[in-house]
């Protein structure tokens, strides 16, 4: 079954939307939580650590930041083989673009929209905290992508990675969810001229076993 990875900006709506698309299918929703929970399951250093530290942080531990780049790409894969999920953030479409059978979905919306949307939400009276939050969450995000992955989250070429791209201050996110799973059913329905698909991933038992876990499922959903 097709695996749905979601990037998006921070109070784009996309966490939301990619629960409601995980809900209309019936698939498993992971997110930053669920990675944290197989990755201490097997004794890596803590992943919300990892997530905010700064470039200059692995020019001090290349082993570690080796190590954990690798095991992170283990588990996204490990997760795109288990089948029917749709996965949020962790530069997932960085690790599964390749594959056949992954539709890699961007949310996004201007940066003034979401700053009123940060106002509203988080009951903020100051646009200038708003502007601030946002600016240091995006600044994480990149350099999450740009650390792990070598590429910018908001470079043109990267933008070019994504099947789909949708703006949630023209598109709501009920039609944002209802396009999404319109696009995996074109997916399944469609051949593809590329071999590769996530059925093909070789999977370490162990990693298998914890990523069942986790999930609460044994089934491998192809």
């Amino acid at each position: 079954m097709p695996v749905i990875t979601i990037s998006r900006e921070i109070y784009s709506e996309g966490s939301s939307i990619g629960e409601k698309v995980a809900e209309a299918l019936d698939y498993h929703f992971v997110d930053k939580g669920t990675m944290e929970k197989v990755i201490a399951m097997h004794s890596i250093v803590q992943f919300n650590e990892v997530y905010k530290t700064e470039p200059g942080f692995w020019t001090r531990f290349d082993d570690m930041r080796d190590t954990t780049i690798k095991f992170l790409k283990q588990v996204i894969l490990a997760l795109a083989h288990h089948g029917a999920m749709v996965i949020v953030g962790r530069g997932a479409f960085a690790v599964l673009g390749a594959f056949a059978d992954v539709l890699n979905v961007r949310v996004q919306a201007p940066f003034k929209v979401r700053v009123r949307r940060v106002m509203d939400q988080e009951k903020m009276a100051a646009s200038g905290r708003a502007e601030a939050l946002l600016t240091e969450c995006d600044r994480e995000r990149d350099l999450f992508v740009k650390s792990f992955f070598d590429i910018s989250w908001h470079d043109a070429t990267t933008a070019s990675a994504f099947d789909l791209v949708i703006n949630t201050d023209k598109v709501p996110p009920d039609m944002a969810v209802t396009w999404i799973i319109q696009a995996v059913r074109a997916l399944k329905e469609t051949p593809s001229k590329r071999d590769l698909t996530t059925a093909s991933i070789e999977v370490d038992p162990a990693l298998t076993s914890a990523v069942s876990e986790v999930l609460g499922c044994d089934v491998t959903h192809e």
